[in-house]
């Protein structure tokens, strides 16, 4: 048992461990939030079907396993189809301005959908997977619980540490499709191929902070220190998983004093 966890009292919980959580959590209504920011070193049951049990769960590596393949190939694919010569930027407001992509337009369209993934990760991070759900509202309460809430109850499970490959495909399938809707085919491709690596840095990079030893002194080290706090003390700020950068500008920095007294 982690000390930072407090010790459930299946008799006397809120909730009915014995029974999957899902469903009970949305009739917690204005004990939920406090509640489920009081973790436990137990795994979290779901669903009642095995089957839908089976696909809110997976193995850290899965992540590489599926998404690097997608990666190495859309990069290939991109390189080659810039290569042609026939991507063109503003061609449909002015073909005689229009700027033509290049193959070795490649990486830096490839660190720029990086780039983007960062912002995104934290506007999911702070802005849906911490809102604070209506007490009144049963469904908005298990659908926070099910995006992020069964994490912070249960920080060290980690067959729920990344996200499962078959609802991630449908995430990932709606920027597919929204990026191919902005964008010249293969520019947005490539910018969306980086953003898909932003994504699988993420989630190995969240694994790893839960996980992972990383020597004292070092970036890994602070970042952990910093996710830590978040999960056990500022439940409200530190959003930031790969770094700290957008806490930065969006004032959601955890003190640096905090750190200081633990020293």
């Amino acid at each position: 048992m982690d000390p930072r966890c407090k010790t459930v009292d299946v008799d006397k919980d809120l909730v009915d461990w014995r029974k999957p959580l899902l469903w009970q959590v949305g009739h917690l209504g204005e004990k939920y939030d406090e509640w489920v920011h009081q973790p436990v070193d137990r795994p979290i049951r779901l669903f009642h079907s095995s089957i839908f049990e089976s696909l809110s769960k997976t193995a850290w590596y899965m992540v590489c396993v599926v998404w690097i393949p997608v990666v190495l190939y859309l990069s290939w694919n991109c390189y080659t189809a810039l290569g042609r010569g026939n991507t063109r930027l503003f061609s449909t407001f002015s073909a005689a301005y229009s700027i033509r992509i290049r193959e070795y337009w490649f990486p830096l369209l490839f660190l720029v959908g990086m780039f983007v993934w960062s912002f995104l990760e934290y506007l999911i991070h702070r802005f849906l997977f911490h809102m604070r759900p209506p007490a009144s509202n049963y469904y908005l309460i298990t659908l926070h619980f099910l995006l992020h809430g069964q994490h912070h109850k249960s920080p060290f499970d980690d067959s729920r540490l990344v996200f499962p490959p078959v609802p991630a495909s449908l995430v990932i399938g709606f920027f597919y499709v929204l990026v191919q809707a902005l964008f010249p085919e293969a520019f947005g491709l490539s910018i969306f191929t980086g953003g898909l690596f932003g994504y699988i840095v993420y989630d190995m990079m969240h694994y790893y902070l839960h996980y992972g030893s990383p020597k004292k002194g070092t970036y890994l080290c602070r970042l952990k220190a910093y996710h830590v706090k978040h999960h056990f003390e500022h439940q409200r700020a530190g959003f930031g998983i790969t770094s700290t950068f957008w806490d930065h500008p969006f004032q959601t920095l955890i003190p640096e004093e905090t750190f200081e007294k633990d020293g």
